[in-house]
């Protein structure tokens, strides 16, 4: 998936969204999504590379659990045949769950 790709997909789940970060003084009230692609996975022989897996992490962001908003999330990616991993952290300092989606794509 390209940029353009990920951008379409995440205008699917329906919240406001931002690559890597909201500007400061710009993030919305929650629940809301960043996502960014931390690196990428290559697959090579013979010094030659063929084929990149970019890695995508996807951050729900609540202020409370949400167990319906995290249900749109994964619906959106499994539409996308998008098979991923998911943890939650309560972040005390901002007062939110993150609940992060972990995904080759």
């Amino acid at each position: 998936m390209n940029y353009e790709e990920i951008n379409e997909m995440m205008l699917e789940m329906g919240l406001p969204f931002a690559y890597h970060h909201f500007a400061e003084g710009e993030s919305p009230k929650p629940p809301f999504l960043i996502f960014l692609s931390p690196g990428e996975n290559t697959f090579g022989a013979d010094n030659l590379m063929y084929h990149s897996f970019k890695k995508l992490d996807i951050e729900l962001y609540t202020d409370e659990k949400s167990p319906e908003t995290e249900e749109r999330v994964k619906e959106v990616l499994l539409r996308h045949n998008i098979y991923y991993t998911k943890t939650e952290v309560w972040i005390e300092s901002e007062r939110l769950y993150e609940v992060l989606y972990e995904m080759e794509v």
